[in-house]
């Protein structure tokens, strides 16, 4: 089977593609007859049947007519058809229909639609009870003297294949993005102090901060600290006329800022 393959969307992109695949769904259902002798003489148009089986979401079954399935033969060959055992429309597909050979040579007899080309496509069997088969499968005299027969048995193996199609596309994937926590890290950083490369003197009080959140949030401490005009002892920088509390806060305030834009931006 052919497997569906995955695709992602990339934003922006107007471009699109599907493709149709169109293949079979295939099984096989072996069926044995015991008695061939018994059978015989049941009449034309008389069948013996399998158990039904199931391929491709549908039920089928083998019928075998030891007397034939038309009078106009006259008995003089056995028939096999592959019947469709349950509801379905226009169900199309392949058949396989293998006489086994007992001996062990390995001479079967096979009439199949798999691996050759067909002219007017799958068969298509329009109802239930629609069958696919040859009424003339084998002259029943040279069967009966074959290896075909063995201790009054046959084996049959039916095998079938639905044909299905399908349109497969990109499908397209939702990934939920979680809430930022980044802020939360960025604020316990600051509190921690680790990394810290400048510090800010308040009425006495200092407090450490980092160059690069500050430079990338205020244009005055980018100048102050990075610019051409820097001061010399950018590594402390003391602030005056505003209380210790409200100092750390706008240091903090500038942190969050940055980190939040980053994901609202």
């Amino acid at each position: 089977m052919v497997r569906t393959p995955m695709a992602c969307t990339v934003a922006g992109n107007s471009n699109t593609r599907s493709r149709c695949v169109t293949e079979t769904v295939n099984g096989s259902h072996h069926f044995t007859i015991n008695g061939y002798s018994l059978a015989k003489g049941m009449g034309v148009g008389k069948y013996i049947a399998s158990e039904s089986f199931s391929v491709g979401g549908y039920q089928w079954a083998i019928y075998f007519y030891p007397d034939g399935k038309n009078a106009e033969d006259n008995s003089l060959y056995v028939s096999v058809f592959i019947a469709l055992a349950s509801e379905g429309t226009d169900v199309r597909a392949l058949f396989e229909l293998t006489l086994l050979d007992q001996s062990g040579k390995g001479k079967h007899k096979v009439h199949s639609h798999f691996d050759r080309s067909l002219e007017s496509g799958p068969y298509t069997l329009k109802y239930r009870g629609s069958m696919w088969g040859y009424k003339r499968f084998f002259r029943r005299a040279v069967m009966e003297t074959s290896d075909f027969l063995k201790n009054d048995s046959l084996a049959i193996t039916c095998t079938v294949g639905v044909v299905v199609s399908s349109t497969q596309g990109p499908r397209l994937y939702s990934i939920p993005v979680p809430e930022p926590d980044l802020g939360q890290h960025f604020g316990a950083l600051l509190d921690s102090g680790e990394g810290a490369d400048v510090t800010f003197e308040v009425d006495g009080e200092v407090y450490q901060a980092h160059k690069m959140v500050l430079a990338a949030r205020s244009p005055v401490f980018k100048a102050q600290l990075f610019g051409p005009m820097r001061d010399r002892n950018s590594g402390n920088i003391e602030i005056e006329d505003v209380e210790p509390p409200l100092a750390i806060a706008n240091v903090r305030e500038r942190m969050f800022r940055l980190i939040r834009d980053i994901f609202i931006s």
